[in-house]
């Protein structure tokens, strides 16, 4: 019994000092602070988790045709995701440098997630993080879904084909 009593006053103790330190404001919350890499990791796992437990939406059957990933290039540039995640031949915008955590690099992460992941993510944004929701921003499930046909193939996506597929048809010549 006098075990139990000591561990009880001891985590006792450790929540009235991590509610100090947090609430004291003594935990610094500025972007260019590195945060302890418990807590870094924790917010991971955390956001990992999430996102698995709550990617339920599956892809419309075309989600692979050629077209959506087209379309989904030019939604990608339309909605601003180059300027925090770059693009083929696009390099992210200066801000981004500024954020925290790190926006990552797409092709790189794409590989290691689910078109539902990606899904749920775009669609409802990543809190603490910068991702914003663009069904929030008036994006459609049918548009997000093109962008995660085209985030699925961004790591194969040349320059020419992001370029092509995403600059606006010259007007003919008279």
């Amino acid at each position: 019994m006098r075990v139990l009593a000591v561990i009880g006053a001891l985590a006792l103790i450790v929540a009235i000092a991590l509610a100090g330190f947090f609430f004291g404001g003594y935990y610094s919350v500025a972007a260019t602070a590195e945060e302890p890499e418990f807590i870094s990791s924790l917010l991971v796992r955390t956001r990992m988790a999430s996102v698995a437990h709550h990617a339920t939406d599956k892809p419309p059957a075309n989600f692979n045709d050629p077209a959506n990933v087209q379309a989904g290039a030019r939604n990608f540039k339309q909605l601003g995701c180059f300027n925090c995640h770059g693009a083929p031949g696009v390099e992210w915008a200066k801000f981004s440098e500024g954020m925290k955590p790190d926006p990552p690099d797409l092709k790189d992460i794409v590989g290691g997630r689910t078109p539902e992941q990606l899904f749920w993510v775009v669609k409802n944004g990543i809190n603490m993080t910068g991702m914003p929701s663009f069904a929030k921003a008036g994006a459609s499930d049918e548009n997000l879904w093109k962008v995660v046909a085209f985030l699925k193939k961004l790591p194969t996506v040349s320059e020419a084909d992001f370029k092509s597929w995403t600059e606006p048809a010259s007007a003919p010549t008279p």
